[in-house]
């Protein structure tokens, strides 16, 4: 873990412009330098603690790291009870299917910082750390050099791991240099990094809460749903890579992929919120990207991936891929993670790969009850939840592996 503080700079004045219209939002800006940022958005205004929970709740931004908490519920549980907080802009994207954080910290840094820093003031926060990989901090150091108010912003490097971006893992990483959720009784908003309250919040959010202090809530609801509101950003991988959209919320899955240059014809599924997320089949693609719509198949839209299955590509190969990435990822502290996950990810393999019998399928189902709730992070969970979307997603598939038959080949 490093940590570095930029000089300060004079900063540019410019007339405050117009509020975005249409979809592009966060990435609206045409490069990433602090002339290009001001001519799109314009001087950060200064906001209040009330003010700013006030307008965030009336926007109804949920956070854009996974779990989609109520933004300002968020805010307003940091209690300082005479401590000064700390707030943690949270870049980490351990995720190999999530590129949109990166490419958000390349495209709009300052956008970021601006939310940082506007949460930073309305909480009185003793410290500000931006956590993320290498690339995207040395662009993100470039940026507060260019800017006179963001030098007590610290910078941090965090291991690229799958749990490294949990809230309480960002806070170990910072304090220990372990990248590694821990199991906590007490909430980081009452006590987290040197005990202080302790606010983390995703990078997109900032960037979102930076454009809501501009333009406010009513604005930021224009795009979207009244559930969904705003846009967000979406990692769609498909047989061409990743590429990263804007698109408004609750956009269905199938014109997000389309957004992204993909051919629906040829999708067989689309798996949603990542490798902790869950399938959507291939003749429900019309299904928004909204909490309620997704609920049915077990998935939300989480931190905004998607990723498309060729109709030629095995399911349970490329499932089985994942569950034993999964596997390599726990963070050994626990028994459903050490011991649960590995076991049910080759039994998934020996399915995909024809080493199935009779019991197999039970047996994938009955580690995944063994394992959720038990962990000492959310990891166990969400990987067992993948794993049974995927036996219930592709029951036909899964029928012809226990006979030893499979209709399709891996990518």
């Amino acid at each position: 873990m490093t940590s570095t503080a930029a000089p300060r700079r004079s900063r540019a004045r410019a007339a405050t412009p117009a509020a975005p219209t249409g979809v592009s939002r966060l990435l609206s800006a045409t490069g990433p330098s602090w002339p290009e940022h001001l001519a799109v958005h314009g001087q950060l205004p200064p906001v209040d603690r009330p003010t700013l929970t006030a307008a965030l709740e009336r926007s109804g931004l949920g956070g854009r790291g996974g779990a989609a908490f109520p933004t300002w519920r968020k805010l307003t549980a940091v209690d300082p009870r005479g401590r000064r907080p700390v707030v943690i802009a949270n870049g980490a994207e351990g995720e190999p299917l999530s590129i949109k954080d990166a490419t958000l910290l390349a495209r709009a840094p300052h956008l970021v910082l601006d939310g940082l820093l506007a949460v930073a003031r309305a909480i009185d926060a003793a410290e500000i750390h931006l956590v993320s990989g290498s690339r995207q901090l040395t662009t993100v150091r470039s940026a507060i050099a260019e800017r006179d108010d963001a030098g007590d912003v610290s910078l941090h490097l965090i291991a690229d791991t799958f749990v490294s971006g949990e809230a309480s893992a960002v806070v170990n990483s910072l304090r220990t240099g372990r990248a590694v959720p821990t199991d906590r009784t007490t909430r980081l908003t009452d006590a987290g990094l040197r005990g202080r309250p302790t606010l983390v919040q995703n990078v997109e959010t900032l960037a979102h809460i930076a454009l809501v202090v501009r333009w406010g809530a009513e604005w930021f609801r224009t795009i979207g749903t009244p559930d969904e509101p705003g846009t967000r950003l979406l990692s769609v991988t498909g047989e061409r890579g990743t590429r990263v959209v804007e698109a408004a919320g609750a956009i269905s899955i199938r014109r997000a992929l389309d957004v992204a240059g993909l051919d629906t014809t040829r999708v067989g599924a689309t798996l949603v919120g990542g490798y902790h997320g869950a399938w959507v089949a291939a003749d429900r693609l019309d299904t928004p990207l909204s909490r309620s719509a997704l609920a049915p198949f077990g998935a939300s839209p989480g931190a905004g991936i998607l990723l498309a299955l060729a109709p030629d590509e095995c399911p349970l190969a490329t499932a089985s891929r994942i569950a034993m990435y999964l596997a390599s990822q726990s963070a050994r502290q626990c028994g459903p993670c050490l011991n649960g996950l590995p076991l049910m990810a080759q039994t998934l393999t020996d399915l995909a790969e024809g080493r199935a019998d009779a019991h197999t399928e039970d047996e994938i189902r009955r580690m995944g009850a063994l394992v959720r709730g038990r962990g000492s992070c959310h990891h166990p969970d969400g990987t067992a939840r993948f794993v049974s979307s995927t036996l219930d997603t592709f029951a036909d598939e899964v029928a012809a592996h226990l006979t030893g038959r499979c209709g399709r080949s891996p990518r």
